[in-house]
C-alpha cells in the first residue's frame, strides 16, 4: 500500500465553506462530546458520509443545525445525506441544497427537518437527486 492511500484514508473529510458566515459551527471535539462518542467515531462518520464538515478559518466544523435540541444528530439526517450522495450531489451542493430558504417549507430544509416535515425533506431529496 502507498502511503499517500493511507495518509487520505485516515484523513478528516471536509468541503469548501459555502455556507453563509451566520451558519454556526459545532468543533469536531464538542460533536463528539455532545454525541457521547470518541472524536475517531465522529472522523469515521465523516468518511461514512453520515455527516458532512466544512473548513473555515482553518478549523474543521459541523452545522450545528444538523444537531436537535440535546445535541444527538437529526434522526433523519444520515439517511437525507445517503440520499442526495447517490443522486450524485456533491457536499457543497447538499449543504447549499439543506441551507436554501424554500418558500414551500417553513425556511430551509434543514429547519424542516427538525420537524413534521422531515419525510417531506427527504421525498423532495429523492426527487432532486434523480
Amino acid at each position: 500500500m502507498r502511503f499517500d492511500t493511507v495518509m487520505h484514508v485516515s484523513a478528516i473529510p471536509y468541503c469548501a465553506d459555502v455556507l453563509d458566515r451566520s451558519v454556526s459551527l459545532l468543533q469536531l471535539p464538542d460533536v463528539a462530546k455532545n454525541v457521547g462518542l470518541a472524536v475517531t467515531k465522529v472522523h469515521q462518520m465523516l468518511r461514512d458520509r453520515s455527516l458532512i464538515a466544512i473548513r473555515r478559518d482553518g478549523v474543521v466544523g459541523i452545522p450545528e443545525a444538523f444537531f436537535d435540541d440535546d445535541g444527538q444528530i437529526l434522526q433523519r439526517l444520515p439517511g437525507l445525506l445517503s440520499v442526495l450522495h447517490d443522486g450524485g450531489f456533491t457536499d457543497e451542493e447538499i449543504l447549499e441544497w439543506l441551507f436554501r430558504e424554500d418558500d414551500s417549507l417553513p425556511g430551509a430544509p434543514i429547519v424542516a427537518m427538525r420537524g413534521d416535515l422531515a419525510r417531506e425533506v427527504i421525498r423532495r431529496a429523492q426527487a432532486a437527486a434523480f
